[in-house]
Order: C-alpha cells, then sequence, then structure tokens
C-alpha cells in the first residue's frame, strides 16, 4: 500500500466518521426539537395555555397571534409550517387537507367523546383532520346583572356594537347575519347555505337577503351609532371594562358570544346571557344555537406532535384545560363548572340544534368576501347612503361561484355544519 493511498484512505475514513458523526448529532438534535405551535391565543390565555403543556412533559414552542392565518400562510409557503396549528377556520383547515399538508387524526382521539358539529369527517371511513380543543357559544346576548332586557326587537341604541379586531375585522357583523338567517330559516337552509351546497345561488335567495335586510334596518334607526360601531373594537377600549360595561351611548346590550366575559375584566361576574333570538330584528323563537370552536391541526407527524395532540384533545386534557383558563369543551366526557352563568353556556353548547358559525366553515376566499360585504354595509349607512345590498350578495356570490369547483371536489370539507340534539 503506498503512502498516498494510505492518505486516501485515511482521508476517506475521517471523512465518514465525521459525517456519521453529524447524523447522529442532527437525529439527536430532531429528537429533542420541540414541538412548534400556532395559535390566537395571547397575553394570559396564551400563559394559560403554556400551563398546560407544560403539565403534559413534552417540549414545546408556542407562538400566539392574531394576524395568524398570515403568518402560516407564510410558513406554509416557505416550507416550515408549524408543527400543530390551532385556529376557529375550518374552512381554512380543509384547503389544507386538500392540498395533502395536513396529517390525519383518525387513532389521536376517540371519535366518541366528539359528537356533531364538531367533528372533521362525515363518516367513520373519513379522515380525521382537526378536533375541537375549545368550545364556544354564540346566539346569545350578554347584559348587565339587574338590567334584564324586555322580550322583543331591541332597538339600535340598545346594542354595544363594535366592528373593530387586530386581525380579519367584520366577523361580529357576520354574527348577526349568520344568527339571523338561522333563527328565521332554521339549522337546515343555514347549513345548505354555509356549505355552499346543491349549486344553489344561496347568497341572492331570500333567506339571506332579508337577514341582510333586517340588520340594515336594524342600523339605519342611528347613523351615530352605526358609525360608532364600524369604528369601535368588539373588545372595548384598552383598559376599560369591555363594550357592555363601557355603555356607550346608554348601550345595554351585547350580541357576542361566550367568551365575551374575558373582556369585561373585574365586571365579568356581573354579566348575565339570554337567548338571542327575541330580541333579533323581527324576533321569534329560538331555533338553534350558533357554535364556534378552536380546532387542532396537525402538519408535522413527529411522535411528539402526535402525543401533545393526543394529550390535549383527550378528556383528562379537556378537563385540565377547561379548570385552568375557565374555558368550555366540546368532549362529551368533560363537566363544566363554575356558577349559573356558566352551568347555562354548557347546557346550550351540550344539547339541542347547534349549527357552526358559518363564516369559519366558508372557503377562506368567500368568508373575506363575506367580511368585506357586512363592513361595507356598516359605512355605507353610517354615511347616509344605500347599502346597495342586492350588489353585495351579487358580489359574495360571485366569489362562491368562483370556489364551486374546487368545493366539488374537496374531500376534507365538513359535511355535518349542524347538528339535530
Amino acid at each position: 500500500m503506498t503512502r498516498r493511498f494510505k492518505v486516501l484512505v485515511l482521508a476517506l475514513v475521517m471523512l465518514l466518521v465525521t459525517a456519521g458523526s453529524t447524523v447522529v448529532l442532527w437525529t439527536h438534535h430532531d429528537r429533542e426539537r420541540p414541538v412548534t405551535i400556532l395559535g390566537t391565543w395571547t397575553a394570559g390565555q396564551a400563559d394559560r395555555f403554556e400551563t398546560l403543556l407544560r403539565g403534559f412533559g413534552i417540549p414545546f414552542r408556542y407562538q400566539g397571534t392574531a394576524a395568524q392565518r398570515e403568518v402560516l400562510l407564510a410558513k406554509v409557503q416557505a416550507g416550515e409550517p408549524p408543527d400543530i396549528v390551532i385556529m376557529p377556520g375550518i374552512g381554512e383547515l380543509a384547503e389544507y387537507a386538500d392540498q395533502k399538508l395536513l396529517e390525519p387524526l383518525d387513532d389521536l382521539y376517540d371519535r366518541q367523546e366528539y359528537g356533531a358539529p364538531w367533528m372533521s369527517a362525515g363518516s367513520p371511513s373519513e379522515h380525521l383532520y382537526w378536533v375541537p380543543v375549545k368550545a364556544d357559544l354564540k346566539s346569545v346576548v350578554w347584559y348587565r346583572q339587574g338590567t334584564a332586557p324586555a322580550r322583543g326587537p331591541a332597538p339600535l341604541r340598545s346594542w354595544c356594537m363594535g366592528m373593530g379586531d387586530d386581525g380579519a375585522s367584520g366577523w361580529p357583523g357576520t354574527d348577526w347575519i349568520e344568527d339571523l338567517v338561522l333563527q328565521r330559516a332554521g339549522p337546515h337552509v343555514y347549513e345548505q347555505w354555509a356549505r355552499g351546497a346543491g349549486g344553489t345561488r344561496w347568497w341572492r335567495g331570500a333567506a339571506v337577503r332579508a337577514a341582510w335586510e333586517a340588520w340594515a334596518g336594524l342600523l339605519r334607526q342611528d347613523r351615530t351609532a352605526a358609525a360608532h360601531a364600524l369604528l369601535a373594537d368588539h373588545r372595548g377600549e384598552p383598559g376599560e371594562p369591555g363594550l357592555l360595561f363601557e355603555g356607550w351611548g346608554g348601550c345595554t346590550l351585547e350580541h357576542q358570544g361566550s367568551f365575551a366575559p374575558s373582556f369585561y375584566g373585574d365586571e365579568a361576574d356581573r354579566a348575565r346571557l339570554t337567548d338571542s333570538a327575541p330580541l333579533l330584528p323581527g324576533g321569534g323563537p329560538v331555533r338553534a344555537h350558533e357554535v364556534t370552536g378552536d380546532f387542532a391541526a396537525l402538519f408535522g407527524d413527529s411522535p411528539r406532535a402526535r402525543a401533545l395532540i393526543r394529550r390535549l384533545a383527550s378528556a383528562q386534557g379537556q378537563r385540565r384545560w377547561a379548570e385552568l383558563a375557565g374555558v368550555f369543551s366540546a368532549n362529551r366526557r368533560v363537566r363544566a363548572g363554575g356558577g349559573p352563568v356558566e352551568r347555562e353556556i354548557a347546557r346550550r353548547l351540550g344539547a339541542g340544534p347547534r349549527c357552526l358559525d358559518a363564516s369559519d366553515v366558508m372557503a377562506p376566499a368567500v368568508r373575506d368576501a363575506f367580511y368585506e360585504a357586512v363592513l361595507l354595509t356598516l359605512a355605507r349607512v353610517a354615511a347616509g347612503r344605500d347599502p346597495g345590498i342586492a350588489g353585495l350578495l351579487q358580489d359574495v356570490q360571485r366569489v362562491q361561484d368562483a370556489q364551486s369547483a374546487h368545493a366539488a371536489r374537496s374531500g376534507a370539507a365538513p359535511r355535518t355544519v349542524c347538528s339535530t340534539g
């Protein structure tokens, strides 16, 4: 063996050893890498969520942001999505699932613990792509203790209304339209509209048009109040106890979800709730309740990420989360604690017809057009102009039509938006 050959052999051995060491070190690093989680919870809610996660004993790194949709899209486009995302927009999650970017959760939780309308699959043979890790009730109205509203439609001046948000603005207005469609037309029509089902031009149909006209009629009662609603943050001014307890213009009612007391600070114990249906324009009986949730989905398929989803979705994990943060769970094995208000929320969440928030179910492009149309309605009324509802609904319908071909091919879009009991 020549000296030169010995040198080459030695160099090759050193290279292989170095490469081997690199592989070992990288594998070790990958095993130690924390699970990355992207959610919308910030401040105190984020702190409580991180306390919950630390109890699981799985290293993690949580990022909370109000601009979650934009942050997630940027990460996905960069090829660096989080391992887990938690978000309300299941229409958006369905698009990621159709792009084969989400991992099925079929073996990570017991589907018997979560029923309609929370499930992402229409039948046992279909994959599960998300699981609700926090539930909230809508179709309710909040008022201050001792000031219970009269039965019957309330005037605009009674409503504490704000459209502002750090992220996607306009959703408090879409909640009004959704609730009006649900209470007037019932769960079946609501579900078909939310899904854009059957090729029907739902946005131009009588049910949506009548609900929109009713809301616009309410706004026309007071241009000053409408202008304030357009500019006000739905959480109220920073450092103040929320719109309901600020009482701008003498307002006494707030059409808001079960998360509203988190805005009320020290006044939260004085907040009471009632069903929205009798107080909406036109009044009427309760046909169903709208519900919403924050849903966990899996982009990364590491054992640690899967283990974290399993623990978060379990009855034990959900029970602990409810205790830590005072939130509600869609898990049937978790009983809500708290006082009379909490029990009333839990009762409505657990029984009776319930329908997922329609804008959360819609494809992102349709949802965004819905938001924009609501804000334009409010802005035009505040300016003393005709809102041009027919034109606005036609614009949203065009966006819906553009989505129809994709929706027909979608395998992950929710099959069930409303439950019957």
